[in-house]
């Protein structure tokens, strides 16, 4: 499910990641009483009174004129261009400044919902001076105090209020995946094959694609999907245009914003280095992973070509042995429309959960099938387990010493947990917790 996405914006040092973590109720961001410490832009899961929504902490705005500066003030335009509702953040200690109203300019072009926040308002007599605000023409200012957390409610009363009204929060109908890969192996192609039309430039060109762009669509069942192609990722440390940088930042976003993530490969030219580093990305977002050999019609084939390529994505990525692999040409249409589907059973799997009763009977049987492992002459005793989320399905094994879980017999309850129950497509986490 996609959720709309809220950002806070400001000038530095307003107390942008202070409030960020304040209404994620965690301490995320990193906060430091001087400016320029928020640089990329944070994103977590929030909630307010049942209502569900992403939330971005983005670096302080200023036009200095320094490459940080400007990398600063390009990731902040990312998170407007993103936003469905911003909140502006000033600072009622330093009243309205030229920066203030820069920032104000910028984001009256947005034609998005704006509303605005004055921080540092502790007292009623710095509650008083929230009235200079109103010269930003963003309507009535709200006093808070990310510190104390004075006025944070009436802050998310207002973001509820302004969320778009199209925008379910609570509608599991449409399933949001998106199309990775490193560039020119063809995820355009299969994004113009799925929807049927020529949605997305297609190129021979590496970086044709820029953007991220959603584009809905249905199956012939009904079934309601919106793809998200993106542009090719390339390692971090490889990415030197400036455009094409924050292409990948785009992408990553899109993935954080998927329910289930096709990971493209090129028949053609094999695994590279490059795809290893794209799926990790995949991996450790916790989505959904599909994985899809793409032009299959061009390489020479035997009668064991696709079982030997099979072999070798499984020795290359070792960690996604829970991906199924599809063989698909966007050129010739071969198994493209076998991909709705297979989104579909993996975001079901991402969804699934066990009974508790059941996990424990799995549990039982598997202390009988190998033991648990013993470090420094103590043993591991595992009492329970329960299911805690989904997407991805998380489960928490309570222990005598959550020390003593070594990862090989994580790994051993993971593949029990694979053989017993449908969990193809996804990846499952396991937490050790001292039984208290």
């Amino acid at each position: 499910m996609v959720l709309p996405v809220v950002a806070i914006v400001g000038q530095p040092n307003v107390g942008k990641s202070t409030l960020f973590n304040r209404i994620i109720n965690q301490r995320l961001a990193i906060v430091e009483d001087k400016p320029g410490v928020t640089r990329d832009r944070n994103y977590a899961p929030a909630e307010w009174l049942g209502h569900k929504f992403d939330l971005i902490d983005t670096g302080g705005i200023t036009w200095a004129n320094s490459n940080i500066e400007e990398e600063i003030r390009a990731q902040a335009e990312i998170a407007i261009e993103e936003a469905d509702v911003i909140v502006f953040l000033t600072n009622v200690t330093n009243h309205v400044t030229n920066l203030d109203e820069r920032i104000a300019q910028m984001l009256y072009q947005t034609k998005k919902p704006v509303i605005l926040a004055v921080n540092k308002a502790d007292n009623p007599e710095q509650r008083m001076d929230i009235y200079d605000f109103y010269s930003l023409g963003f309507g009535d200012p709200i006093p808070i105090s990310s510190v104390h957390g004075t006025g944070i409610g009436d802050l998310l009363d207002q973001i509820i209020a302004s969320l778009p009204k199209d925008i379910s929060l609570n509608d599991n109908e449409q399933i949001s995946f998106s199309v990775i890969g490193r560039p020119n192996v063809g995820k355009s192609s299969i994004v113009n094959r799925l929807v049927g039309e020529k949605r997305v430039i297609v190129n021979n060109e590496e970086g044709t694609t820029r953007d991220a762009v959603d584009t809905p669509f249905k199956t012939k069942d009904g079934t309601k999907f919106r793809i998200v192609d993106t542009a090719g990722i390339r390692r971090r440390g490889k990415v030197y245009e400036k455009t094409e940088k924050y292409s990948v930042m785009r992408a990553m976003g899109a993935i954080e914003h998927s329910d289930v993530v096709c990971l493209v490969l090129d028949a053609s030219t094999g695994i590279r280095e490059q795809d290893k580093h794209v799926a990790g990305y995949a991996h450790d977002a916790g989505r959904g992973l599909i994985i899809l050999v793409n032009k299959w019609d061009l390489p020479k084939k035997t009668s064991n070509s696709g079982k030997d390529f099979e072999q070798t994505i499984r020795t290359e990525f070792q960690y996604l042995d829970y991906a199924p692999i599809l063989f698909v040409s966007a050129k010739t249409g071969q198994n493209i429309e076998k991909i709705p589907k297979l989104v579909q059973t993996v975001y079901r799997n991402q969804q699934q959960r066990i009974k508790s009763s059941v996990l424990n009977d799995l549990l039982l049987e598997a202390s009988k099938l190998v033991p648990t492992p013993m470090i420094k002459g103590k043993r591991l005793r595992v009492y329970y387990m329960t299911q805690v989320s989904v997407n991805p399905p998380t489960f928490v094994v309570f222990v005598n010493d959550p020390e003593l879980m070594h990862f090989s017999y994580q790994r051993f309850l993971i593949n029990q947990l694979r053989e017993n129950f449908d969990f193809t497509g996804t990846p499952i986490k396991i937490i050790a917790r001292k039984r208290k």
